[in-house]
């Protein structure tokens, strides 16, 4: 009897540890957003967009994306950050490849930024605020932010249609989980 039960209690702290294990998720596969109001957490989606995720996460790790502006704000639609310029018309000068999906823009849907041609994405991103079916199999779906998602929903928005924001909020720290202290 005494085996029966340390055998339970056993197998149960290993099944414990597992569960622990495969809810804590895949660090290199996750993005820590420190903005001003809180930690935004973004799970990436290397089965959507294996080229993406990696751009993303090189330039992540080369500091890119901190202190960048969150220039194109629309309530009620998206965010939008990731130029260098803040202005909406720069990047880090590498285009990637479209790498469309059928995954739905939903609210925390994290996805890339291009002009009107297909391979034009770079460094520029938007995280959307709401479903919006319109963007789905258009712009490549990269991540889906899992937590922090009321942070999201604090940027500052433009005052206008075009999203544009006078004295924007910007990126405060952007890291790869894996890399985080």
């Amino acid at each position: 009897m005494f085996f029966l039960l340390r055998w339970l209690v056993i197998v149960g702290i290993g099944i414990g540890i597992m569960a622990s294990n495969t809810n804590a998720g895949d660090l290199e596969n996750t993005i820590y957003l420190d903005l001003k109001d809180g930690r935004v957490v973004i799970e990436l989606r290397p089965d959507l967009a294996p080229n993406h995720v990696s751009r993303i996460k090189e330039l992540t790790r080369q500091g890119f994306y901190d202190g960048l502006k969150w220039h194109r704000v629309i309530d009620g639609f998206m965010a939008q950050t990731g130029d260098p310029k803040g202005l909406g018309t720069g990047g880090s000068g590498q285009n990637i490849d479209a790498e469309f999906s059928e995954e739905p823009h939903v609210r925390g849907t994290v996805s890339m930024a291009r002009s009107q041609k297909p391979d034009s994405a770079d460094s520029q991103f938007f995280i959307v605020f709401a479903p919006s079916k319109w963007l789905d199999g258009q712009y490549t779906v990269w991540g889906e932010v899992t937590q922090g998602m009321d942070h999201v929903d604090q940027i500052k928005k433009g005052e206008d249609n075009s999203g544009q924001v006078e004295d924007p909020d910007v990126i405060v720290r952007m890291q790869v989980a894996a890399d985080s202290e």
